[in-house]
């Protein structure tokens, strides 16, 4: 809260009383007053009473005003489509000299009514005409240290009629909403496995939701696009006496394609004693408490390729067997059996020393910021959102403390399948939240998240499919947005950016409240031909990167060299962003590109792309291959741990990649613990990092390693 001296208190509250009691004044021109009580959000307030709403209540006692500085905004929904003709802005003593009143038809794309320079405050009453269904002043230039403050912020016109978007609602047919007594538990998780379990590609998409009690007896075994998850507010809430099951039957006990899908939320004390979650990339398992082991290899312990574990507490000892690599972050473990090539750990309990020289851990005592994912719970017979709060230098569950704030469901738009990318955008810019529910979205527009604080969650891996070329989703640069639980499938025709979060040349600071990915996956082919320049692109500052896996298809259908192009994997261009458990595959250039200064990753993951037809395909800059990690050569700072690239060139085996990662040279660069693996002999690499490390040989698939660089 601002403080002013007594004088200009006195003066403002002067004011005050001099102003009529309910209204604010109307000019004789206008039609009707469209704006009052209607929804109404801002870029900030200055604090809780003096939030957007006041603005359009009809009350000049109550007022908005803005944190102090400038380009702030308000912005009023209409709730329908009207002709706009007169705006009335009702200053308080922080007043705008400099500001736009423009409208919207869908709350992103803005067109001005008109633009006033020098204003002296009190009140100014406009002149417009203009269609659209959302109306907002845009401060440029404050006329105080403060911000801006309105008592009032009237609308007038003629409404023409599309009605508001309604929060809340049923979740949907593809959510199996569940409890203790529900007849034949055992029948629906077997009839949505045996329909998902080979599924790599297929349309389907499910989630189970277990209400808090007790399960007994029961098997859930995790198909491809399932999720399952507990509905209380901490795990031990919801308790399986049986076992949930990822295994790789279906694969010939190859566990490598075990992808999309996820636990999340729940107790399970393991019939045998030891619980099975045999996956590979993009199948999380949050913020569970295993009474008991956990084993991640499948049955026979055939090859296996994860994956990640996070806010999870496993009693007994995590037997990793055949994985390949795994990150496990902010849990606590009983013990902790091998590894094979890269286990990285942070903020782990539990969790063996590092010893990357002669094995495979790197292991660091706290993860530096961390947020844990979003995720749907019931308030008695209300279903709510909770959003955990940032932590910092964390270390162990976050649970059950629970530090953050529950959003109820009335305030998300619960998109079902057959929404349209116009009535998505109109829920954003009404200022609701979204819950996407299992199911396929095709996007003919991109989807705008505007809003700080903005909540974009999916169950059932719900997946968006941007069609004609269009970006799937853009992030404005605000603070808090969390995107989180779903999947971006590339279309058939060339999208430049799949994922966009923050405007290019984005320079605000974000570190008290950041915006977090988690969980969002992105895919580019194998379910059919897609092609996008870019999949991910951050110029947001201080933006948390929580597990995501940015996969080219190297299998399935639509696969080729450029029947699935797509050269860049993740772009990196705001400055101190955090990337833990980054998986990155296959992409035609540069996998991972970090152009923002202070970055870090905790565990990177990746595979080049087999299908490089021959090495003068990859050669730039006389140098052989694109890094899977390439930090721009104008980065003064940056740091990594616990880094593995590993090529498998099948189009043409005699490729001798210059190295794996690419980095500059100096004092705040701080690389720890890379590797470079030949997968069978298919392509060497001749470098670790740079021109540092021993060359691959052979196809014996042993690592060359680097423990520090430089």
């Amino acid at each position: 809260m601002r403080l002013r001296s007594l004088g200009v208190v006195l003066a403002a509250l002067a004011a005050l009383l001099a102003l009529p009691a309910v209204h604010a004044p109307v000019a004789q021109a206008a039609d009707t007053l469209l704006s009052q009580g209607k929804a109404a959000t801002a870029s900030s307030e200055e604090n809780a009473g003096t939030a957007a709403g006041n603005a359009v209540d009809g009350n000049t006692g109550t007022r908005w005003s803005s944190g102090f500085t400038d380009d702030q905004w308000l912005q009023v929904d209409l709730g329908a489509t009207a002709q706009v003709n007169q705006v009335v802005l009702n200053w308080e003593t922080a007043y705008g000299k400099d500001y736009k009143v423009q409208i919207s038809a869908d709350g992103s794309n803005w067109t001005d009514l008109q633009s006033v320079t020098g204003g002296d405050g009190g009140t100014d009453t406009l002149t417009v005409s203009g269609q659209g269904r959302y109306v907002r002043m845009l401060g440029v230039h404050r006329a105080t240290q403060w911000g801006y403050s309105l008592w009032e912020f009237l609308v007038f016109g003629t409404s023409t009629g599309t009605p508001p978007v309604q929060g809340g609602g049923d979740l949907g047919p593809n959510v199996i909403v569940v409890d203790p007594s529900t007849p034949n538990l055992q029948a629906k998780f077997d009839s949505v496995f045996a329909q998902q379990e080979s599924a790599q590609f297929g349309t389907g998409r499910y989630q189970f939701l277990l209400k808090p009690g007790t399960y007994n007896g029961i098997n859930a075994q995790i198909g491809f696009y399932t999720g399952i998850s507990g509905l209380g507010l901490n795990p031990d809430d919801t308790q399986i006496n049986g076992d949930v099951t990822v295994d790789a039957g279906w694969f010939n006990g190859n566990a490598t394609q075990n992808f999309w899908r996820s636990a999340e939320n729940f107790a399970i004390t393991p019939s045998n004693g030891t619980d099975r979650w045999a996956v590979a990339q993009a199948a999380p398992f949050r913020r569970i408490h295993v009474k008991g082991g956990l084993n991640l290899a499948p049955n026979g312990y055939g090859w296996a390729s994860g994956g990640y574990i996070a806010d999870s507490k496993i009693d007994g000892t995590v037997g990793p067997y055949s994985q390949q690599q795994w990150y496990t972050r902010d849990s606590s473990v009983g013990g902790w059996t091998n590894g094979v090539w890269n286990m990285t750990f942070s903020g782990v309990q539990g969790a063996p020393a590092t010893d990357f020289a002669t094995g495979s851990y790197t292991t660091l005592d706290n993860t530096p910021v961390s947020r844990e994912k979003p995720f749907l719970y019931l308030d008695g017979n209300n279903y709510k959102v909770f959003v955990p709060a940032k932590r910092t230098n964390a270390r162990g569950v976050s649970w059950p403390a629970n530090a953050g704030s529950s959003i109820p469901l009335d305030q998300f738009y619960v998109v079902k399948p057959g929404a349209t990318a116009a009535t998505i955008n109109q829920a954003l810019a009404q200022g609701l939240n979204l819950l996407f529910t299992p199911g396929i979205y095709h996007l003919n527009q991109t989807i705008n998240v505007t809003r700080a604080n903005t909540v974009v969650l999916g169950l059932g891996l719900a997946t968006l499919v941007p069609d004609n070329g269009v970006d799937a989703m853009h992030v404005a640069d605000v603070d808090g947005v969390k995107l989180a639980g779903f999947l971006i499938d590339a279309g058939t025709v060339n999208s430049d950016t799949l994922l966009r979060i923050g405007d290019p040349g984005s320079t605000a600071d974000h570190s008290a409240n950041p915006t977090s990915m988690q969980d969002v996956f992105v895919r580019i082919g194998g379910a059919g031909p897609g092609l996008a320049t870019n999949s991910v692109v951050v110029n947001s500052n201080n933006v948390i990167i929580d597990h995501t896996w940015l996969w080219r298809a190297d299998h399935g259908s639509g696969v080729g060299w450029d029947t699935n192009r797509a050269d860049y994997g993740l772009r990196v261009n705001g400055n101190d962003v955090l990337a833990t458990g980054l998986f990155v595959e296959h992409f035609n250039k540069y996998d991972v590109y970090w152009n923002g200064e202070r970055g870090r990753t905790i565990f990177f993951q990746n595979e080049k792309a087999y299908d490089a037809p021959n090495a003068a395909a990859i050669t730039h800059d006389g140098v052989v291959g694109y890094a899977a990690y390439k930090v721009a050569d104008t980065v003064t700072t940056h740091e990594a741990w616990g880094l593995g690239s590993y090529c498998n060139y099948t189009a043409d085996p005699s490729i001798v990649q210059s190295n794996g990662f690419q980095v500059p040279t100096g004092s705040g660069i701080k690389m720890h613990d890379l590797l470079v693996i030949s997968l069978g002999g298919m392509g060497q690499y001749a470098h670790v990092v740079n021109t540092t490390g021993s060359p691959t040989s052979g196809t014996s698939t042993t690592p060359s390693k680097v423990v520090q660089f430089p």
